[in-house]
């Protein structure tokens, strides 16, 4: 196993440079295309780095989409938050933080890191998804929603050798889609984040924290109720200062 992540990713040598290199060129990349309002091309760019995923007998493609979707999802995202924000210093200052996935998070393979990932995943695919498709039907708001807290939570419980993955990411890809059609008849957003969004960030940091601290024998009863009331305390203020007549449709 060591020798064929060798091959695949040098870890040393000119291969080595050459691959980090390469990696920090995609943002790059991408940065000019959205600055000279070629965002369609930045879009294939981000996809065509992926080819690898297809490079396989066709049986495999759904298991190599499925291990490499938070990763496209957060390219995709920074691209979006790119479009959307024009300003120079927000798009270079999204440059740097796809470099920094790319080169730095994107490459740990540790509990923590994973974890950090499915939930950079998760909050920035949610966010990304109701900026840019705010008016688009609500099916595909659900869909959408679905398949990015799907993808992330797999991604999650992957690191932790959970039997249950399926499962747990399937319940709350589900959660998260029922959520989404009730609130997207009133779809709210508090700056560029949504309601659905920020509901769903809150509830799965809460209960992806707690799992993780239980698997590693650190969630004691008081912090178990602690991130419970915070929870609660959160989701509650969000329901009750929600202006719902406001309403995007």
């Amino acid at each position: 196993m060591k020798l064929l992540v060798s091959k695949i990713r040098p870890v040393f040598g000119f291969a080595h440079l050459a691959h980090i290199g390469l990696s920090a060129l995609l943002p790059l990349a991408v940065y000019v295309l959205v600055r000279i309002e070629l965002e369609q091309a930045a879009l294939a760019i981000i996809l065509l780095s992926k080819w690898r995923m297809l490079a396989v007998q066709p049986r495999f493609w759904w298991a190599h989409v499925r291990a490499n979707a938070v990763d496209i999802i957060v390219g995709l995202s920074i691209l979006a938050f790119m479009v959307n924000i024009p300003e120079v210093s927000w798009q270079l200052l999204w440059t740097a933080m796809y470099v920094l996935w790319l080169l730095f998070l994107k490459q740990r393979n540790d509990i923590l890191g994973i974890s950090l990932q499915a939930f950079i995943g998760h909050i920035f695919g949610l966010s990304a998804l109701y900026i840019m498709w705010s008016d688009a039907p609500l099916l595909l708001l659900v869909a959408g929603t679905w398949f990015i807290a799907y993808v992330s939570a797999r991604h999650f419980f992957t690191s932790f050798e959970e039997p249950f993955t399926p499962l747990f990411a399937h319940f709350w890809g589900y959660f998260s889609a029922t959520l989404t059609w009730i609130l997207g008849h009133y779809l709210l957003f508090y700056g560029v984040l949504s309601q659905p969004a920020l509901l769903l960030t809150v509830i799965g940091y809460s209960m992806g924290a707690m799992y993780y601290l239980n698997h590693k024998n650190r969630l004691s009863k008081l912090v178990r109720r602690e991130f419970i009331f915070i929870m609660i305390a959160i989701i509650l203020i969000v329901i009750i200062q929600a202006d719902w007549t406001d309403k995007v449709i």
